[in-house]
């Protein structure tokens, strides 16, 4: 193999989209979100937002806001529904099967956030589900969703909801 002359990367675009790349995986590693931020505030905050347009989704511009966090390819796992391989089929079970009938809430302090190295985060939690006509939290389950940050936006590319259950029988 011959030796080739190294030669630097002259496009400052290049050399800073490089940097910012290395950047935000550093960040992930340590443990933090853009900015500096925490990486476990940045998620809970990104919960947040997913959940409050999901519990508003009977709105069809809320339905858009929630799936504007979703990957396009999202596998979501529901064990008692099934598996979808796309935003699109997850998107059509949430509106048949949830808006207008029930919100989601986090259970409070079971939210936990784990660094992916160069990817993003995992996190993990409980949520309980609340009927919209009679405000009754019967339902609860627990969640895993994973989030990647990509060019400085993130977004969920799995989801694993599984241990339905009712809310009484639960004695975590």
């Amino acid at each position: 193999m011959a030796n080739l002359p190294h030669r630097p990367v002259r496009s400052s675009a290049a050399a800073t989209t490089l940097l910012l790349g290395l950047a935000l995986s550093a960040a992930a590693c340590a443990g933090e979100g853009p900015a500096g931020a925490p990486l476990p505030a940045t998620i809970a905050a990104l919960d947040e937002e997913v959940f409050d347009a999901f519990n508003r989704c009977a709105d069809p511009a809320q339905l858009e806001r929630h799936s504007s966090h979703f990957d396009e390819a999202v596998e979501f796992y529901h064990d008692s529904g099934g598996v979808t391989w796309t935003r699109e089929a997850m998107l059509d079970n949430t509106r048949r099967h949830a808006c207008g009938r029930y919100t989601r809430e986090l259970v409070a302090g079971s939210l936990q956030v784990h660094p992916v190295a160069g990817f993003g985060a995992i996190s993990q939690g409980r949520h309980r589900f609340c009927d919209t006509v009679t405000g009754a939290c019967d339902g609860l389950a627990d969640f895993t969703m994973v989030w990647r940050l990509h060019e400085g936006r993130w977004t969920i590319t799995r989801v694993l909801s599984y241990g339905h259950r009712a809310a009484v029988a639960d004695s975590r």
